[in-house]
């Protein structure tokens, strides 16, 4: 679950279209021009008699047409791949958060709508920490996993949040988000343009949507946070390169990890491999210590920072950058806490939890 960056020292925080005309005058040539009001001259007219309003519609309309048969001419040389625009997302129905047994352990921040404070303390664990958070980390895999099986066009992710919550209860851990600063449910299941935060609704997924599935879980008093962003059905491949290149900029941005590495060296890299395949980074929302705590130091930067600080044997954060097509810019809906790209293009999101060794880093949230 990502914090938002600029609060991270304190808390989480919660066309018009101008169409393109052509001109035809005694002084011009034949020729169209773009990006001007379409307008006649008497001497430009056969015979020098001017055109009735259905001739001069039809006329119109051919010259339309022209200029739209040169756009997608001019777009196939340069190879532009053209993405339909989904409708906006739009918030259904939130059903109500749902019951955990009293037998399971609770983090303290259950019961309480206040944000909690970020805790300054990196958590560093020793032999028995790090055995638990492997098994918090495998548990949350697990159900991440689980919950990718769930999506297909007509799904709810109401119904995903309820089969989340039922495994996580089953494995007698607590679902993390679940009252977390009063967030109502069990998973963050983000559609589309939504960059992360999604509260599950009564919204059914659509075919070509993707969705990313945060899940974290609270078990023998760790949390194991890991998220994956999925493919509703058949997904365009513009939509596809960008889920796999957040997926690629995850992975290279584990791999600069070691006891003793600069964390700054992880946005640099994300930040170098999305925009050399044509995609944003971020910046807002980042990674965070993860242990014992839901949300510590250190901060993890997804963009380009001189930030200092360095990894050190035994630590756990998460790593979870979230790429756009467009904007980086985000709006938060009312709920106050999905968080949509501020132009409405797509969002995807890839999160481990990882362990830092000595040579390199442990990614903790598999299975």
């Amino acid at each position: 679950m990502a914090l938002t960056a600029s609060l991270a020292q304190c808390a989480f925080l919660k066309l018009s279209t101008s169409s393109h005309g052509e001109v035809l005058s005694s002084s011009s040539s034949s020729k169209p021009f773009m990006g001007t009001s379409l307008t006649f001259s008497r001497s430009a007219l056969p015979g020098n008699q001017s055109l009735s309003r259905k001739q001069l519609v039809v006329f119109c309309k051919r010259l339309s047409g022209l200029e739209e048969a040169m756009r997608i001419k001019r777009e196939r040389e340069l190879g532009v791949t053209k993405v339909r625009r989904r409708p906006p997302l739009k918030r259904g129905r939130v059903s109500p958060g749902l019951p955990v047994p009293d037998h399971i352990l609770r983090p303290p921040y259950v019961g309480s709508n206040i944000l909690p404070e970020i805790s300054s303390e990196y958590q560093i664990h020793d032999s028995e920490g790090i055995a638990r958070m492997r098994a918090a980390c495998e548990l949350a895999a697990r159900v991440l996993n689980y919950a990718g099986t769930l999506v297909r066009p007509s799904v709810t992710t109401d119904e995903i949040d309820k089969a989340v919550h039922q495994m996580i209860i089953d494995a007698g851990a607590y679902p993390s988000p679940l009252g977390y600063g009063g967030f109502p449910k069990s998973v963050c299941t983000s559609v589309n343009e939504c960059m992360c935060h999604g509260i599950p609704d009564s919204r059914q997924l659509q075919n070509g949507d993707i969705i990313n599935i945060d899940v974290t879980v609270y078990l023998n008093g760790y949390h194991g946070d890991t998220s994956k962003t999925f493919f509703c059905g058949e997904v365009n491949d513009a939509m596809k390169s960008l889920v796999k290149v957040t997926e690629e900029c995850l992975d290279m941005g584990i791999a600069v990890c070691k006891d003793g590495a600069s964390f700054n060296n992880i946005g640099k890299t994300i930040s170098e491999h999305a925009e050399k395949n044509g995609f944003n980074v971020v910046e807002r929302f980042v990674g965070h210590g993860v242990g014992a705590v839901f949300h510590s130091e250190p901060i993890i930067l997804h963009h380009r920072n001189d930030d200092p600080g360095c990894m050190v044997e035994g630590q756990t954060f998460t790593i979870e950058p979230i790429l756009t097509m467009g904007s980086i810019e985000c709006i938060t809906w009312p709920d106050n806490w999905t968080a949509v790209t501020k132009d409405g293009s797509p969002a995807a999101q890839f999160e481990h939890s990882i362990l830092i060794t000595s040579t390199g880093a442990e990614i903790l949230t598999t299975c």
